[in-house]
């Protein structure tokens, strides 16, 4: 575990403004190896404390001529009496956040947004765990323990009420934990009971047992740490019975329930021409609600005979009755649904239990893209309804659900996001009950509308400018932090800014594993009915 130094002394203000942020001189006792980016530093100003964060290192001298004079000869006994007077470090620290004072009291009355700055030579000092719970509270009914900042050993919690209050995104290049981000972050909605969630499990991660980072061990999912809470539904039942598991309900797709914008996603995916998408749409006006299943059952003849009707080559639509039967053969796909997929995750969502939908093999962009946004957009138009009757009947509104999906940029995207009912959700801000947690590895690639509309960013390393620059956008200092999200590691570190944090913090992610399996079950207001001890002891059998 790492110790704190509580409150020592490490430098003095030297200069800055509030738009560049403070330039300290390091006291020349403090090794300028221990002033990694990202760590958090409290500025002792007269009438309050301003909590900041140290953005970039730099080695000064007093005069150019201190060390041209020095040659190359390694010297201790001059270094030594150089450092600190004719060479010294400055720190560029970004203020985040003011601590003020009652004028009566002298307590802190809260934290407060940055609007002046302290006077010259004010003292800096470390940030103690005190300075950084005082900011970021302490785990109860709505805020979660998601880690610790790099240098400290104290808890910092993430506000899960207000980040369902808007959608909310987790970004990171392949392979720096994203996954275990979300799994983490779901784990605290359902343990908090802020809201409702349905997950599209995209490689069967979150259901009921997951692969942690770097090791490849097995991990609890969802199903196995909430029980009841969690139903899981599955796409592929064989693939579920290869793993041991049962699913609660099994899913299938009626090609009724296909309309033509759900090819404007899928586009790409089936390497799909624009002639191709408007054909589709002349199919649906011409052959009703059937026309998927009608279509893909004509023959050569007819095909040629709609083209006529359509003016079109026959080739055209020969070519798009070829790419709709690879989505007919998919075994889940059926002419017509008698399992009322969709009904059942909604009465499953309404009663409160939280749904992960497996796609086993089905993990085709392809297969994903299309399941996801016919569930989605059939969900999203029973949430409207239910809304505008409670609006009108003064009834409680529903249960706030969170869609979590994977990929999001293939929904997101700026040609199609206008058209897709995940760009919908986005910009409505709730207003519906319907918030998204988007995870992605290209956050560029989101239209630059929807990302404005994200309200809380978990980020992960990203190498590419224009990812950073995605998820920076519209964040106060973004030039600041910019260089603090390049330098974070690789696996468990991760910035969250936004709306679920009261200032951008750079943390190291919790460890998901027996001691979060236990604090999960813990006696507390979070806690399920009728688990009971037995539950917990076989959690841990």
């Amino acid at each position: 575990m790492i110790h704190h130094i509580s409150g020592r002394r490490i430098g003095r203000v030297n200069g800055g403004s509030l738009t560049r942020g403070l330039e300290v001189r390091l006291h020349p006792d403090i090794s300028v190896e221990d002033m990694a980016v990202g760590r958090y530093v409290v500025v002792e100003g007269e009438v309050q404390r301003y909590l900041g964060m140290v953005t970039d290192v730099r080695l000064e001298a007093a005069h150019p001529r201190v060390l041209a004079d020095l040659g190359d000869e390694q010297n201790a006994l001059l270094d030594e009496i150089l450092a600190g007077g004719s060479t010294f470090c400055i720190l560029e620290v970004r203020l985040m956040l003011a601590l003020p004072r009652s004028a009566t009291s002298g307590e802190l009355a809260g934290p407060r947004p940055i609007k002046t700055i302290p006077s010259h030579f004010a003292g800096v000092r470390d940030a103690t765990d005190q300075d950084v719970q005082e900011v970021f509270g302490r785990e109860d009914e709505t805020h979660f323990h998601i880690g610790e900042p790099l240098d400290m050993a104290t808890p910092i919690c993430i506000n899960l009420g207000r980040f369902v209050a808007r959608s909310s995104g987790i970004f990171g290049k392949s392979g720096t934990g994203k996954t275990f981000l979300t799994r983490l972050l779901l784990a605290g909605m359902i343990h908090k009971s802020v809201a409702v969630n349905l997950v599209f499990d995209m490689h069967s991660e979150y259901g009921w047992s997951g692969v942690s980072e770097g090791t490849q061990q097995s991990v609890k999912g969802l199903k196995q740490l909430f029980g009841s809470r969690v139903s899981v539904f599955s796409l592929d039942a064989e693939h579920s019975r290869q793993r041991g598991i049962a699913p609660d309900h099994l899913v299938e797709i009626g090609m009724n329930e296909v309309e033509p914008d759900d090819f404007e996603l899928l586009r790409d995916a089936l390497d799909m021409t624009t002639a191709q998408i408007e054909s589709i749409h002349r199919l649906f006006n011409r052959l009703g609600s059937q026309w998927l299943t009608t279509f893909r059952n004509s023959e050569a003849a007819e095909r040629e005979q709609l083209a006529a009707e359509f003016g079109l080559n026959a080739g055209t639509l020969n070519v798009l009755h070829r790419k709709i039967e690879r989505l007919g053969r998919l075994p889940f796909m059926k002419s017509s649904s008698s399992a009322d997929s969709v009904r059942q995750i909604l009465q499953t969502l309404k009663r409160g239990r939280n749904v992960v939908l497996e796609f086993g093999r089905h993990s085709s962009l392809d297969a994903y893209i299309l399941v996801a946004n016919i569930l989605t957009r059939k969900i999203h138009e029973s949430y409207v309804e239910e809304t505008n009757l409670a609006l009108a009947e003064g009834t409680p509104r529903p249960r706030p659900l969170v869609i979590t999906i994977e990929e999001a940029h293939k929904f997101l995207a700026p040609e199609i996001a206008s058209k897709t009912i995940f760009g919908t959700i986005a910009r409505e801000l709730r207003k519906y009950s319907v918030t998204l947690l988007v995870v992605d590895q290209r956050p560029s690639e989101i239209e630059p509308e929807v990302m404005s509309q994200i309200g809380t960013r978990v980020t992960c390393l990203l190498d590419d400018d224009a990812d950073v620059g995605a998820v920076l956008g519209g964040i106060s200092g973004a030039s600041a932090l910019r260089s603090v999200l390049s330098r974070l590691e690789t696996q468990q570190q991760a910035m969250i800014l936004g709306h679920a944090v009261p200032m951008p913090v750079v943390i190291r992610t919790r460890d998901y594993g027996e001691a979060l399996y236990a604090a999960l079950h813990a006696p507390s207001a979070g806690t399920p009915e009728g688990d009971g001890a037995a539950r917990i002891r076989s959690l841990f059998g």
